[in-house]
């Protein structure tokens, strides 16, 4: 009968940072291995538990015994299987007698014997020999052991721990010490072993609200049996969304708002078992600090939830996720506030000390730290940067002088105690410092912005100061990176060079820069020639930046015919790039498009085929050579047609450039049909090609429309 079946580790406190993922690959590892051994039924449905001190996974309509499974296998070609006799050959027959069917060497092939037969069929390269019988199902026991060991040998563990068992002796290697290996299938105990344990049904509750061993009933009763009697809710999924309703409900009596960031909730969810949450708080005095230090300063540390008002001002009170349910917890709140307090007076101290030196003064100091052994210091990067930003100011027309004073003060607050201490506040701690040196606004608002984005989905500078300053930061990194040859392969990214890619495309798409690609990369090259280890990889950052781009719009919803009809025309200014797919799109709906499409396609191959060497037809067409009624009626309308494509283009409207060919259609296919091109004159045949080849130029300046043809 099909039961629903459980399996638990209980083990000494989990690490909190990756109690999710090995909850998660515990489950699916075990519900993997289950379902390759035919193990499962179709309805069977997987939960993954994950608490302090336990992982588990709970599945349903799980079978005792797996069924018998018809197979088909190979054994050899039939030339060597068989003599020119028709006898089966010495080797067959060794063959047959290592799988235990020697009995088949004398019944004919394709007369079954019992669940086994013979039979002879092409493997798709010559006649073979195959098998054919039928695989008993095993128990749920072998089938769960296998799959058990698969599931702990996968287990993305970020460092194994080394620890003895009970007898001295046997030495066990897992992420924490396990203690306990509950199995059971429904009320069944299964007596699987694991990290030398033995299946059984006891497990234990929570550390200190419990009351000892726990007897589970039944792999359904599980989950029910340890909130009512061992105080521990296990799934995780679950103890988070009780985390997110407590402190809800808590803040909601402060008329405040938690702040939740997700990392900060899985981490707290991996940190308890039974979640409380209580209130404290600090003095007014540390409101004075800014609130971004404030706020990380409480959830880094103390794994505290900051409480911000209506109108987003931070309160000096916050909130705690404990794993305690006190009756008087006044003593758990007091010690909470007076360890954050601790915190918070180092928060503000190295915010008064930072403040007592300006930002200029701290450039110098940037000599110390090295940016890469091949690219020199802070300091030399940031006369790179400072070059670049002054040349992408130059180019768009923003304030230079500003420009060069954000981007020369972006990397100071690297020297500060509160920049040392919250590497994460790089670029914010500089705005306010900024601010406090009496910077003008937009500078300290851009060596804020200037690390932007930060991730995917992060707002671009809401300045264009910001904005040059950002370009060229990310600039830098990714010219200078490819200059030395460290570049992303496959999964290996350390720079995170893709994600500054992404943010100089979005930049340049989202706030529509009137600059090349091809500017940028030469600006920027300029400040490494005095980097003796950095050679110009222009090329390669190109074909990068459009990788990357290809990736974007992409996600963007663009589909992959329509994004590479674009991108493959290499374009080098990108502020007209959603204008360009947005044509394409509406290209795509005229009824004339597929015909175009085609024609577009095979006069390219036409060309290709043309063309001598690396010498392309010419691409200006002489009226007087033709004379055929349809190349004449082809060479007409298409003078008609550019001239409006022409002025759509001109005005930006890529859509009417190319509705403004919808016309061509039935002179371009009236053409094709009566017109040869490939003559022996080489005069009508270069003119031929000519008239071609000026078409798919005038065709080709939105996007590649052969790319957008059928097949």
């Amino acid at each position: 009968m099909k039961a629903s079946l459980l399996i638990e580790l209980h083990t000494e406190e989990l690490p909190p940072k990756a109690l999710k993922s090995l909850s998660e690959a515990f489950a699916a590892g075990i519900e993997a291995g289950l379902r390759a051994r035919h193990l499962l039924s179709t309805d069977s449905a997987t939960a993954a538990f994950g608490a302090p001190r336990r992982l588990a996974v709970h599945i349903t309509h799980v079978l005792p015994r797996s069924p018998d499974q018809p197979f088909k296998q190979k054994l050899m070609p039939l030339a060597v299987a068989q003599d020119k006799a028709k006898n089966w050959t010495a080797a067959f027959l060794k063959k047959l007698e290592g799988l235990g069917r020697g009995h088949l060497a004398t019944v004919a092939v394709g007369t079954r014997e019992g669940p086994d037969a013979l039979t002879v069929e092409s493997d798709g390269k010559a006649e073979s020999v195959f098998l054919q019988s039928v695989a008993a199902g095993q128990p749920l026991v072998r089938g769960l052991q296998e799959a058990l060991d698969e599931s702990l040998e996968k287990l993305p563990i970020p460092k194994v721990m080394s620890y003895q068992l009970d007898d001295g002796v046997t030495t066990v290697r897992f992420v924490r010490p396990a203690h306990r290996l509950v199995a059971l299938h429904g009320h069944t105990p299964l007596p699987v072993q694991a990290l030398g344990l033995t299946g059984g049904t006891k497990t234990f509750g929570h550390r200190f609200l419990s009351q000892g061993e726990i007897a589970v009933h039944a792999a359904d009763t599980y989950a029910e049996q340890l909130e009512r009697e061992g105080r521990v809710i296990a799934s995780f999924a679950a103890r988070r969304e009780r985390i997110v309703a407590l402190l809800r409900k808590a803040a909601e009596h402060l008329s405040a708002e938690p702040l939740m960031p997700d990392d900060l909730l899985d981490e707290v969810t991996a940190l308890v078992e039974w979640p409380v949450v209580y209130e404290s708080g600090f003095q007014d005095e540390f409101l004075a600090v800014p609130p971004e230090c404030l706020i990380l300063t409480m959830q880094q540390n103390q794994r505290y939830f900051a409480l911000r008002d209506a109108s987003g001002t931070l309160l000096n009170r916050f909130l705690l996720v404990s794993n305690l349910d006190a009756k008087d917890p006044s003593a758990i709140i007091a010690g909470n506030a007076r360890v954050v307090r601790a915190r918070l007076a180092d928060a503000k101290f190295f915010f008064d000390q930072d403040r007592k030196q300006t930002l200029e003064a701290r450039i110098p100091g940037l000599a110390n730290v090295v940016y890469h052994n091949k690219l020199g210091s802070q300091l030399e990067r940031v006369e790179r940067v400072t070059g670049i930003a002054v040349a992408i100011a130059k180019a768009l027309g923003v304030d230079e002088t500003h420009v060069e004073r954000a981007a020369r003060l972006a990397k100071a607050d690297l020297r500060t105690l509160m920049v040392g201490e919250f590497p994460e506040l790089q670029g914010i701690m500089g705005r306010y410092y900024a601010q406090h040196d009496g910077e003008a606004k937009d500078v300290a608002d851009a060596i804020e912005e200037h690390y932007r984005p930060r991730f995917a989905g992060d707002a671009l500078p809401a300045s264009m100061i910001g904005t040059c300053v950002a370009l060229a930061d990310k600039l830098e990194t990714l010219v200078g990176l490819f200059g030395i040859g460290e570049k992303p392969t496959g999964d290996r990214d350390p720079f995170a060079l893709r994600r500054h890619a992404l943010g100089i495309l979005r930049m340049l798409i989202e706030t529509k820069l009137a600059v090349g690609l091809d500017h940028l990369i030469a600006v920027s090259s300029r400040e490494f020639a005095a980097a003796g280890a950095w050679r110009e990889a222009t090329e390669e950052l190109t074909e990068f930046l459009y990788e990357r781009l290809r990736g974007l719009l992409r996600e963007d919803g663009y589909t992959a015919n329509e994004v590479e009809a674009v991108v493959s025309l290499a374009p080098n200014r990108l502020d007209d790039i959603v204008a360009r797919l947005a044509a394409v799109r509406a290209f795509m709906q005229l009824p004339e498009a597929e015909s175009l499409a085609a024609a577009n396609k095979r006069i390219g191959n036409i060309l290709k085929k043309s063309a001598v060497g690396d010498r392309q037809p010419a691409v200006e067409f002489d009226p007087a050579l033709l004379f055929e009624p349809a190349e004449k009626s082809l060479a007409d309308a298409f003078r008609h047609a550019a001239w409006r494509s022409d002025a759509n283009y001109a005005a930006g409207d890529y859509a009417g450039a190319l509705t403004a060919l919808a016309p061509l259609k039935q002179p371009v296919d009236r053409f094709f049909d009566d017109v040869m091109v490939n003559v022996e004159d080489p005069k009508l045949r270069g003119n031929r090609l000519a008239l071609l080849a000026t078409l798919r130029a005038q065709m080709n300046r939105v996007a590649d429309l052969s790319l957008l043809a059928a097949g």
